[in-house]
């Protein structure tokens, strides 16, 4: 198989006009000869494929039992592995571009239903209030249960301006909530910047997408302009950032750390699936394409820096905060992330289609496997506006059906709480009952009452007194 032809994952299960999350990395080595095929299983199988084709009360069509075989055996192994037909194939590669339709919703499956992992902002379900936890049980007037989550992804999308229902059940709520949705053409502009105060900066990753390490030069670069003498602290915001293109998440990362250091490094069963990507060029870079990296502000390697992170950090986010934490190059602030450890291959089979298949897991420079486990912050920080850790609002890895196991036992460590049990109160004022004092205001990139975010300019500044003494 050629280089073009292979791409890996480090995303979520399923993606609703979510951003396409591959890269190309490596070829295929080849293979030793095929195993012995199950003979008697696959008599059961031809056996069951003519029953059907004889028996059913229906006429059915060879292509529709042959695709439904194919998603069963990918369904069946974990829950990021699934069949990509020619439509699902096509919309994962022009995804990494950062521009795609729909309703802009990662997502997975649970107990038969559409399991919101994250609404992605600036989309029409960040919008419509669609959050974290929420169960889709039906779409217009079609039920849920007994889809597969790829055609639960195929009805939601649709031309941009067509509306659609979801029926959502959410913890809590007593009664199914009804919101129609109008799909649009999403363009996310994946990295967001502000300088907070005087000599602190602010940068948010929201997805890792094919510009996202040339668009983080950008912020920097701005906000030491902005600043106009070099930034006294840096956060690196990664909360709710599902994952995305590999490169992207080394790109991130090697912006912070020595050049060369080890970021990430993957274990499987075939040669092709041990990598070790280092913060080296042609571990982020395209073919030809400049190192933007060359272009980064003075000091941004040595400036101090807090990476926020929850339970919607996964996978891409994953890798970088933990990378940062073993190379003790920030202190990481928040709560336990999602915990996807693993890395999908996309191997395109003909015909325009293809499978995603997980063929790996990942590994931080230290030696840690974040699957089914996520990353412990360094401080633990919750914010008062959304479910406690302990909340089973808080959907994990390790709660999806058949999710793979941490190869050294540790899935879902107990995050350490801070001595102080206190959970302090949201901000509030008169007649705002019932509101979130941290909801961003039109044209916000952070709000002012984000008690996460505050927290974190809290510590870059004692490291600041700390630093002069």
């Amino acid at each position: 198989m050629t280089h073009k032809a292979k791409f890996v994952l480090v995303g979520l299960a399923g993606v609703l006009a979510g951003a396409a999350l591959t890269v190309n990395l490596s070829a295929i080595a080849d293979k030793d000869g095929p195993a012995a095929l199950p003979i008697e299983e696959l008599r059961a199988f031809t056996d069951v494929f003519a029953r059907i084709k004889n028996d059913y009360v229906e006429p059915v069509e060879d292509k529709k039992l042959i695709t439904e075989a194919i998603n069963g055996m990918l369904t069946g192994l974990d829950p990021h592995s699934t069949y990509l037909d020619a439509e699902g194939f096509k919309d994962l590669q022009v995804g990494t571009q950062g521009e795609f339709g729909g309703l802009g919703i990662e997502v997975g499956m649970e107990d038969g239903f559409v399991k919101v992992v994250s609404p992605i902002e600036d989309t029409p379900a960040f919008k419509a209030g669609v959050k974290p936890g929420d169960l889709i049980i039906k779409l217009d007037d079609t039920p849920v249960k007994g889809m597969s989550l790829n055609d639960a992804v195929k009805r939601m999308r649709g031309k941009p301006g067509a509306p659609i229902k979801l029926t959502i059940a959410r913890k809590g709520v007593d009664k199914p909530i009804v919101l129609t949705l109008i799909r649009a053409v999403i363009k996310i502009r994946s990295v967001k910047s502000k300088l907070l105060e005087n000599g602190y900066g602010y940068v948010r990753v929201t997805q890792f997408q094919e510009h996202t390490g040339e668009l983080l030069v950008e912020a920097l670069d701005k906000l030491y302009k902005d600043n106009k003498t070099p930034l006294k602290g840096l956060i690196l915001d990664l909360r709710n950032d599902p994952g995305g293109l590999l490169n992207g998440a080394v790109a991130v990362t090697a912006a912070f750390i020595k050049p060369d250091s080890l970021v990430v490094y993957t274990e499987g069963r075939t040669e092709d699936a041990k990598m070790r990507l280092t913060a080296s060029r042609e571990n982020y870079l395209r073919p030809l394409q400049t190192d933007y990296l060359k272009n980064l502000p003075e000091g941004v390697k040595q400036v101090p820096m807090v990476v926020l992170v929850n339970s919607g950090s996964a996978s891409a986010s994953e890798i970088v905060a933990g990378a940062l934490q073993d190379h003790k190059r920030a202190v990481i602030m928040g709560t336990r992330t999602f915990g996807k450890g693993s890395v999908q291959t996309i191997l395109p089979i003909g015909n325009g289609t293809a499978i995603k298949l997980t063929t790996a897991r990942y590994f931080t420079p230290n030696g840690r496997s974040i699957q089914a486990k996520g990353i412990e912050p360094d401080i633990v920080v919750e914010d008062p506006n959304l479910p406690s850790e302990d909340d089973d609002l808080n959907i994990r890895e390790a709660d999806l059906d058949k999710h793979l196991s941490n190869p050294a036992g540790e899935e879902i460590a107990p995050v350490t709480k801070p001595e102080t049990p206190a959970k302090p109160e949201p901000a509030s004022k008169p007649g705002d009952k019932g509101k979130n004092p941290a909801a961003l205001e039109p044209g916000e990139i952070v709000s002012k009452n984000d008690f996460q975010v505050n927290q974190a300019l809290n510590l870059l500044k004692g490291l600041q007194i700390l630093r002069d003494r």
